[in-house]
């Protein structure tokens, strides 16, 4: 039988050498042998993105994409239909443990500097990653057609008139008409879809710049010895396991315990165009950018702050020009970076609330705070800063 099975697969392996390339970039690869539980995290956001798209091809064989029918297709998948209303609780869930890991992950790319050379491509494709599922998450936060979903997207919609030029266009290709309705339901529905779908082509090819590029670790140095690195099987494999089991107990306690705080309550009533709520509040993970959006008075303003709070990301390899990655050894940046941390915190928080008073000081205090760090902190910092020096290899104890 051994031998029967050794000749399969190589008859296999001479044909298509999918048993090696596994092996070669999934039990072989060599890892750096200092990473922390920090690079759990992409883990995390691969196991939730794949919960979510099982649930959603579940979800989306009992919907309907009608103005009149999309809410009651909601509530029969939550009442009617066999274990529904844990499939639509682990979508739900699943949206927010994926936005906490992609944060959580991006967080830690900026403070161990993973943008910089020659992993450039990894950031860039991890930030189109993320702009890919916050497309997808707006999307499917309208297909509820409750109220917090149809005054959220007329927010929105709102916005994109404000561009000059190609605004007003651009909103009317995407209703469909002159208000949302079945055309836009529909088409925010394939959107969706098509997104979600897009979203693993951009895993596989993020992953496929990390196996080119080698993953960075906490001192931000390149391994420089045979033992400053580690097999991914079994060192990381078990790592990333325990990670997992943790990750899942929190994600089950999010689903069975505190379901209440996936959504809010306004959305449990059927959208009235009629009926503005006295609050349009945006789910937590857009909080921040919702936020952003509110600083100034002008929508035009608004939409270009937000926008380019996350566009400016993408120059983020070219604006840190210090040799230096890791903020460990730049001491100016491992308090300038916190901060910045703090102020998306701020931000998200200024973002639940209404844009009165105290929050929308917050706000704008915050969000001028996210730009003088990446335009003017960053750049200027390797001229002033004097860096810690580096270890010269892996294994050497943290300075």
């Amino acid at each position: 039988m051994t031998e029967r099975s050794n000749s399969l697969s190589e008859w296999l392996e001479a044909r298509l050498p999918v048993i090696s390339a596994f092996r070669r970039e999934y039990v072989d690869f060599a890892m750096p042998r200092n990473l922390n539980y920090l690079w759990n995290f992409g883990a995390f956001a691969t196991i939730a993105l794949g919960l979510l798209i099982l649930s959603g091809i579940f979800l989306a064989l009992n919907y309907t994409p009608t103005v009149t029918e999309a809410f009651a297709s909601i509530e029969m998948i939550d009442r009617q239909v066999s274990s529904g209303w844990l499939v639509r609780a682990i979508h739900m869930g699943g949206v927010s443990m994926l936005f906490a890991s992609l944060y959580v992950h991006i967080g830690r790319g900026l403070y161990y500097g993973s943008y910089k050379a020659p992993r450039e491509l990894l950031w860039l494709t991890g930030l189109g990653l993320l702009l890919l599922v916050m497309t997808t998450a707006f999307a499917g936060y309208i297909l509820p057609w409750g109220q917090m979903s149809y005054w959220g997207a007329t927010v929105v919609i709102n916005a994109l008139n404000s561009l000059p030029v190609i605004g007003k266009p651009l909103a009317a290709w995407l209703l469909g008409g002159e208000g949302l309705g079945n055309t836009a339901l529909h088409r925010i529905y394939v959107l969706h879809f098509v997104t979600a779908f897009s979203i693993v082509g951009f895993v596989v090819l993020h992953v496929a710049a990390l196996h080119v590029a080698g993953s960075n670790n906490p001192t931000g140095i390149e391994p420089a010895k045979p033992d400053d690195t580690v097999p991914f099987h079994p060192y990381y494999t078990t790592k990333d396991g325990l990670g997992l089991c943790l990750f899942l107990m929190v994600y089950a306690g999010l689903i069975f315990f505190a379901p209440d705080i996936l959504t809010l309550a306004d959305n449990y009533a059927q959208a009235n165009p009629l009926v503005t709520p006295r609050d349009i509040t945006p789910e937590w993970y857009f909080a921040p950018f919702y936020a952003i959006l509110r600083a100034v008075p002008s929508k035009l303003g608004g939409l270009l702050l937000a926008a380019g709070s996350l566009g400016v990301l993408f120059a983020v390899p070219w604006l840190d020009a210090s040799p230096v990655r890791s903020a460990r050894y730049r001491p100016i940046l491992r308090i300038a970076l916190p901060i910045l941390f703090l102020a998306f915190i701020a931000l998200g928080a200024a973002g639940m609330h209404p844009p009165t008073g105290f929050w929308l000081w917050i706000s704008r205090i915050a969000v001028t705070y996210w730009y003088l760090y990446f335009l003017i902190l960053l750049p200027y910092l390797p001229r002033v800063e004097i860096p810690k020096p580096l270890p010269s290899s892996l294994q050497e104890p943290r300075g």
